[in-house]
């Protein structure tokens, strides 16, 4: 008797775990838009808002669109604070279908627009010794990626997706498309963005063990 009741506790601490690790794998629901999600685009066929699944650190980030900054900072001449209206006017938009793939086993294929972090960039004459690009959002996420592989692929700072603006549960303000990279480099509620020289920083998920890189064709955890 004694093992079997060992045992069910065992199974019942097993059970518990796994929900509440998995508890964030979930789709959301009743996601409010601020239009109708288009689900093709130039003939590809596209995965839909609600197709994600909220695995966030803090869950749903509600980040005011009056009071929000975009702070560029670092190794920069100029530091430069944006209110989400002045980066929407300033810059040029921009639309790629791209596939976000999960460490978790799911991807969705969206139709993102937004501009060019190299756009932005430009805005503050970085320094010659910039070679680092970090990324930090509203619930204190970060990751960073070396800064030659945001403008030499283009990479976006999103506000929109499927044609409708990002909601809360997907990165309001901006996220970022992080092409060819696993989803936990697509950081979301982007709040700042730093120049850096430190080609070795660690974001949230990096600094628990996952790749530094985050290639989708390499394995997602440091050998």
């Amino acid at each position: 008797m004694k093992n079997i009741s060992s045992m069910r506790i065992f199974l019942l601490s097993t059970l518990i775990l796994l929900t509440t690790s998995f508890a964030g794998c979930f789709e959301q629901r009743n996601i409010q838009l601020d239009g109708v999600e288009i689900r093709e685009y130039q003939g590809e066929k596209l995965a839909s808002v609600s197709d994600f699944r909220e695995n966030s650190i803090k869950g749903p980030q509600q980040i005011n669109q009056s009071t929000y900054q975009l702070k560029i900072t670092g190794l920069v001449g100029t530091q430069k604070n944006y209110t989400y209206d002045e980066i929407l006017t300033k810059f040029q938009q921009y639309k790629k279908v791209v596939t976000l793939d999960c460490v978790e086993g799911w991807s969705v294929k969206i139709l993102w627009q937004g501009i060019l972090i190299k756009e932005l960039i430009s805005e503050v004459q970085p320094d010659p010794s910039a070679n680092t690009i970090i990324f930090k959002a509203y619930d204190g996420y970060t990751t960073a990626f070396p800064l030659n592989y945001t403008t030499e692929n283009n990479i976006l700072l999103a506000y929109k997706m499927n044609n409708v603006t990002l909601p809360a549960e997907r990165g309001f303000p901006f996220q970022l498309v992080a092409e060819s990279k696993w989803g936990y480099k697509w950081i979301k509620w982007v709040t700042e963005i730093e120049l850096s020289d430190n080609l070795n920083y660690k974001g949230y998920w990096e600094s628990r063990g996952y790749s530094n890189g985050g290639n989708l064709n390499e394995s997602f955890f440091d050998k």
